[in-house]
């Protein structure tokens, strides 16, 4: 199946809950990099994609009906040539909350390569820090100033790039209407999703490093 929802919001912009509220409103499966860390078998394109590989894009994403947050927001342009009818929801936040929120889990995260206990999450580290560390911040993901600036250029890349009419910038704090009169499904009589905390992601996301 195509994918019917693109988000190419870097990680740390609330794209976990953003995926539970996809799939809630029928968007799902949703692939997200936890999609990576619970089926190992789903690595291998991405290991080779941060190589700088070609992949079949359907394969990537067999079984899913959108995707969110890194790795697939770094390919985020070859994502929407590919799938031209799905619409794409841009996940942002303000931009030092931001950088605030990286350096308390996916530095330390990635700093802790080769550290962890499992092998499988020392892989996705050795993909991360290659495809997002070091390709998408060239490697200064710390520097507050350049990182900053990184997100705020992706945002007006993407703004600038994909047609209104295609594209949603949603900041989740706005909750589920604006998001499901882009999508165009009724507003469901739960609570939006808040997930994946700064605190969550260092106990128990990845707990099994």
């Amino acid at each position: 199946m195509p994918l019917e929802v693109i988000g190419p919001g870097f990680g740390r912009t609330g794209t976990n809950s953003l995926k539970i509220a996809l799939e809630q409103l029928g968007f799902g499966p949703c692939h997200h990099m936890f999609e990576v860390r619970d089926n190992p078998e789903r690595l291998v394109d991405w290991e080779a994609l941060a190589r700088g590989e070609k992949v079949d894009w359907d394969h990537v994403f067999r079984g899913y009906r959108s995707q969110v947050d890194w790795p697939g927001a770094r390919y985020w342009r070859e994502l929407v040539r590919h799938y031209p009818t799905a619409k794409v929801v841009l996940s942002v936040r303000d931009p030092d909350e931001w950088f605030d929120s990286v350096q308390a889990t996916i530095v330390p995260f990635l700093a802790a390569r080769g550290h962890h206990s499992s092998p499988h999450v020392n892989a996705i580290c050795e993909m991360g820090h290659e495809m997002v560390a070091a390709q998408v911040f060239n490697g200064r993901i710390s520097e507050r100033q350049h990182a900053t600036q990184a997100f705020k250029n992706h945002i007006a890349d993407v703004q600038s790039e994909i047609p209104a009419d295609r594209l949603l910038t949603f900041d989740l704090r706005d909750g589920w209407r604006p998001l499901c009169e882009f999508l165009r499904v009724e507003v469901p009589d739960i609570p939006f999703p808040k997930t994946n905390s700064s605190k969550e992601f260092v106990e128990q996301e990845w707990k099994q490093a």
